[in-house]
């Protein structure tokens, strides 16, 4: 079996109650290729009143699924990622398809995905309360965890497995139903992803899938109700935002995972080879197009021309080009939209001083293509280092100092990730302190691990996903006081 085979046994409809079904209104949304624009297929359109028959299929089985023992919903999951690593080429061919990544990316994204429903399965059995006599005697405390209840997610569409395992892991383990959301842009893993786990044996209604155009209407109809308990959503700050206040009539849980403007710090006494290697894999994972991306390179002056250099040559030596080819090292970029984002801000800062290295056009068409760029000496008032740029895209800004250093790398709104080149380990941990983020990566590019909590601080959220912190996210705690 293929992607296209993958895609061809996927049913396009919205998978409400454990069956497949049309939308309401029988709208339907295109979903297109980025390498070339044509149309992959479509996918059911779904309507608020499709929404809240999701909703409704979620509180009917909640009781029944929390009180599944952990064992069995463990199992469910362990299955789903045999399920998915038993599929890996076919789910990353799919990957590739609707959202551009190279193969060897978005096979990358199945292992990490799937790794997400592995470590859940083995923390469902994990979850436990206290027991404990009163300080002044006479009667004992007993806490226990329970599920939150009924969930929405909504996921984006640059990784379209795995930020949504990373959500339905957790909430599988814990015992709460789900409605997700997946983005309009790339429906079709997650549509897949619902046929593993419905054969790994969870039961209908405990995940519910709806597509849309109409997220805003969608997420407000829901969020109106009382029923639905918990939101998760990860995307721009902006609809974070929102999403936010929308959940304050119900007093709904919510974790947010939303925006980043990642710093990468590279010192006097770094490795500079090995830093340029992490700022390849910092930079480059997913086209640049992550929350996670460096985004902003900030480098001592006295090894600012040797990181750009050699950073300049491997990014100028990788080929752009439609991500199922071989010897593809970077696919096209999402929409036209984000092609002409990415080269106003990189024309804004050529404009404003700043060096080319390497780069800085988009090839002709078909697709939407932006050749990877370095630029060098870019003033850190520009708004290419102010602004998410999602795509291949590193804007180099010098230091003086490590003060100077922690002050542009914490001169943003966001606090999502960050990484740091030294060799100092009193510096190491100097930054680990002072630096305004959720996540540090020290000498390396990769920060993302199933077993690692996920997330941000300031205006990239709040919640973590991953990790033993990952499940808290959908347990509330009850207190028992007995007396003795």
């Amino acid at each position: 079996m293929t992607g296209l085979d993958l895609l061809a046994k996927t049913s396009r409809g919205l998978f409400i109650a454990g069956q497949w079904r049309e939308s309401s209104t029988g709208a339907r949304i295109e979903v297109h290729d980025p390498a070339d624009d044509s149309v992959i297929t479509d996918v059911a359109d779904g309507s608020t009143d499709d929404a809240m028959a999701a909703l409704d299929a979620a509180v009917a089985v909640q009781p029944e699924w929390a009180a599944t023992a952990p064992r069995e919903r463990g199992e469910i999951l362990r299955r789903s990622f045999e399920a998915i690593m038993d599929q890996a080429d076919d789910f990353a061919e799919l990957i590739s398809l609707e959202m551009g990544k190279t193969l060897a990316e978005a096979k990358g994204e199945v292992a990490y995905g799937a790794e997400f429903f592995r470590w859940f399965a083995e923390e469902a059995v994990r979850i436990h309360g206290r027991w404990m006599q009163a300080p002044a005697g006479g009667s004992r405390l007993l806490t226990i965890r329970k599920p939150v209840g009924p969930c929405l997610f909504i996921t984006p569409w640059n990784f379209p497995l795995a930020m949504g395992t990373r959500k339905i892991g957790p909430a599988v383990a814990a015992g709460c139903t789900m409605i997700v959301k997946p983005a309009e842009l790339t429906p079709l893993t997650m549509l897949a992803l619902a046929n593993v786990v419905a054969e790994a044996g969870l039961p209908a209604g405990v995940l519910n899938i709806v597509t849309t155009h109409n997220s805003k209407a969608l997420s407000a109809t829901l969020m109106a109700d009382e029923r639905l308990r918990k939101v998760s959503f990860t995307g721009s700050t902006p609809v974070g935002q929102v999403l936010v206040r929308q959940s304050a009539d119900q007093l709904q849980r919510v974790s947010m995972e939303l925006g980043g403007n990642a710093p990468f710090l590279v010192f006097e006494d770094a490795d500079v080879a090995a830093a340029v290697d992490g700022a390849m894999i910092a930079k480059m994972r997913n086209m640049g197009e992550a929350c996670t991306a460096a985004n902003r390179f900030l480098v001592h002056e006295s090894v600012a021309r040797e990181f750009a250099d050699l950073l300049g040559q491997r990014m100028g030596a990788l080929t752009t080009g439609r991500g199922q080819t071989a010897g593809t090292d970077v696919g096209p970029l999402i929409n036209a939209d984000a092609v002409v984002s990415v080269g106003r801000l990189v024309t804004e800062a050529v404009d404003g001083g700043a060096e080319l290295v390497t780069g800085g056009s988009a090839p002709d068409g078909p697709g939407h293509f932006y050749s990877p760029t370095v630029l060098l000496g870019v003033p850190a008032g520009a708004r290419i280092v102010n602004e998410e740029i999602f795509g291949p895209v590193a804007p180099i800004t010098t230091f003086t100092s490590d003060d100077e250093a922690i002050g542009l790398a914490n001169a943003t709104e966001y606090g999502l990730a960050s990484y740091v080149y030294t060799r100092d380990l009193a510096r190491t941990i100097t930054l680990a302190e002072s630096l305004e983020f959720g996540m540090v990566g020290v000498n390396t590019g990769l920060l993302s691990n199933p077993a690692a909590p996920f997330g941000g601080v300031k205006a990239s959220g709040f919640g973590r996903e991953g990790g033993f912190e990952g499940i808290d996210e959908y347990l509330d705690t009850t207190y028992v006081a007995i007396p003795v």
